[in-house]
């Protein structure tokens, strides 16, 4: 079905997010677990950052130290270089921690030592506006005595006493996830196929650096956008910059509204009815003949840029990996969805039914034929899952309307 909706302006990553940009969030989870373990080790040089020691603190730290609970005085130093060389560790203490976070001997293979990727945790927080928007939860201000008792309430005592949700805190959500992708996706995707090749090299590999990564599930990636907009944050805030929108998946309509390019009633993203050019070359990375992957110059995932772009300059929006939306997926949304940036949101929780875990996936990918390449086709994987053929962009709201009204 069509429908005629409206988004809001955003920022989009030019391309989808490569091996290389998710392997740096693996290894600051790394990081951040080992000084974690170094901090609580006492290990020397690598001690928590306490506000409470602090030389000539400011009143405001006076008053942190005094009022705030302990884990929120706390920050890890990283300024102390890591060291991973076993040849040239510091200390047994430091030993101990950085050889805790490799294979036990008795798992590792031929004797090499391996990242235990299993203990790779991302745990972050974020705020549930559904569940505050909710009218249990709202706030009505009573500063004028409207039930006539004589009483007048204190903002927070009227919170208390009147809302469903009293304490703010109710409304943050945790979520804790392994970050490391699916390597395996390779090999239980495709039955009676020999594709280990790729299972072996291609996330870790340089010659990879640039190719789309895959193998991460939508809560993975939902993971790795937060991340990215606290690497950000940090970065503004050092600079003295002003803050930013997050960086999040598209919704189904802005991914559909960016790959169109621009352009109106056209098939593909490159703005015609054909999946060619005028000299028969395909313009993405896809299956264009039975049993023919190669046709098109690839056959697994290419680089991210390796087809010319749309429109709107943004590289592979059909063809190469199918990506993620934040989109959940229902055959009938188009018919219920506003049309005033249309989005359905689910987060659905471990027990529920698998129905409800499906996200919508939009583009096609290297192994789907070329209706999958149309910018009106949908498909769809579950939440907690991962593929070899999926992977995802971000995207940032746009803040204001038009950069010229700046």
């Amino acid at each position: 079905p069509a429908k005629v909706v409206s988004v809001p302006p955003f920022y989009m990553d030019q391309t989808e997010v490569t091996n290389n940009e998710y392997r740096q969030f693996v290894r600051w989870v790394r990081d951040s677990i080992t000084r974690t373990r170094l901090a609580e080790g006492l290990v020397e040089d690598f001690e928590y950052t306490d506000l409470a020691e602090m030389e000539d603190p400011t009143f405001f730290q006076e008053y942190v130290a005094l009022n705030y609970p302990d884990s929120m005085m706390r920050r890890l130093d990283w300024d102390p270089y890591l060291e991973w060389d076993k040849d040239r560790y510091p200390s047994a203490e430091y030993t101990e921690v950085i050889e805790s976070m490799y294979l036990a001997p008795e798992e590792q293979w031929l004797g090499y030592r391996h990242m235990d990727t299993r203990q790779l945790n991302y745990t972050y927080f974020w705020i549930n506006k559904q569940k505050a928007a909710s009218k249990l939860n709202r706030v009505e201000f009573d500063y004028k005595d409207q039930d006539g008792d004589g009483e007048l309430f204190g903002y927070r005592d009227y919170v208390k006493d009147t809302q469903a949700e009293s304490n703010r805190a109710s409304f943050f959500e945790k979520e804790t996830i392994n970050v490391y992708p699916d390597t395996l996706v390779w090999v239980h995707d495709f039955t009676y196929s020999f594709n280990e090749p790729m299972h072996d090299k291609y996330f870790w590999h340089p010659a990879y650096d640039e190719y789309p990564v895959v193998g991460v599930s939508w809560r993975q990636a939902r993971a790795f956008a937060n991340w990215r907009s606290k690497y950000r944050r940090d970065y503004l805030k050092r600079a003295g910059e002003l803050m930013e929108h997050d960086f999040r998946l598209p919704t189904e309509a802005e991914w559909e509204y960016a790959a169109r390019g621009g352009e109106e009633l056209t098939t593909f993203p490159w703005g015609g009815p054909y999946a060619t050019n005028s000299a028969g070359c395909y313009l993405a990375n896809f299956k264009p003949r039975r049993g023919n992957l190669t046709a098109d110059g690839g056959f697994y995932p290419v680089k991210t840029t390796a087809y010319s772009p749309n429109g709107y300059n943004l590289y592979c929006m059909s063809g190469n990996v199918s990506e993620w939306t934040s989109t959940a997926f229902d055959v009938q949304s188009f018919a219920f969805a506003s049309d005033v940036a249309p989005e359905l949101q689910y987060n659905a929780f471990e027990d529920e039914t698998e129905t409800m875990k499906r996200k919508v996936i939009r583009g096609g990918s290297w192994k789907d034929v070329a209706y999958f390449m149309q910018l009106g086709a949908r498909d769809y994987e579950y939440q907690d899952t991962a593929k070899s053929y999926v992977g995802f962009r971000t995207v940032q709201s746009f803040i204001g309307r038009d950069l010229k009204d700046f």
